[in-house]
């Protein structure tokens, strides 16, 4: 049985974001089943041009009875910050992530990743992030990404 169509719909400031036309099938972890039952995802910038997401986490991503697994939302992390690395103008590979976990994240409801560039120094690119719906924050992330060369960026985004 389908799920019902899920409004991933962005605050009215942001603008909509194309993750695929910048790193390709490489966000087919996360990203790859639009309407599955996994995850639903829809990129966007906010006023300030930092990457956010709108995150549906469905009943395949389940850990604790009714709540998404912990290794879901670290997936969701990795694909999000490494992404608003890469839409900063950083290809990277994710290097090291580490995520607190704060609140439970029931299933079915759409949450918002927040994500911000905290500093670059030589191919270090540190990015911090949170999932959270309002007040609640369910997970925050640090997350250490390194560039890689233009060739190896190229072909990660299918770009060969």
């Amino acid at each position: 049985m389908a799920m019902p169509p899920v409004d991933l719909s962005g605050e009215s400031s942001w603008t909509e974001f194309d993750a695929p036309s910048l790193v390709g099938a490489s966000l087919r972890f996360v990203s790859g089943e639009p309407e599955g039952d996994r995850y639903r995802v829809r990129y966007f910038r906010n006023a300030e041009g930092a990457l956010r997401a709108r995150i549906w986490f469905g009943p395949e991503t389940e850990g604790p009875p009714g709540h998404a697994h912990g290794g879901s939302m670290a997936a969701v992390m990795d694909e999000v910050l490494g992404l608003a690395a890469w839409a900063a103008g950083y290809p990277i590979v994710v290097g090291n992530l580490n995520v607190d976990f704060r609140n439970l994240l029931p299933l079915q409801q759409v949450v918002t990743v927040e994500s911000e560039i905290l500093s670059t120094s030589g191919r270090k690119v540190m990015v911090r992030g949170r999932i959270c719906n309002g007040d609640t924050v369910y997970a925050e992330a640090d997350c250490l990404c390194i560039t890689i060369p233009e060739q190896a960026a190229a072909e990660l985004a299918g770009k060969h």
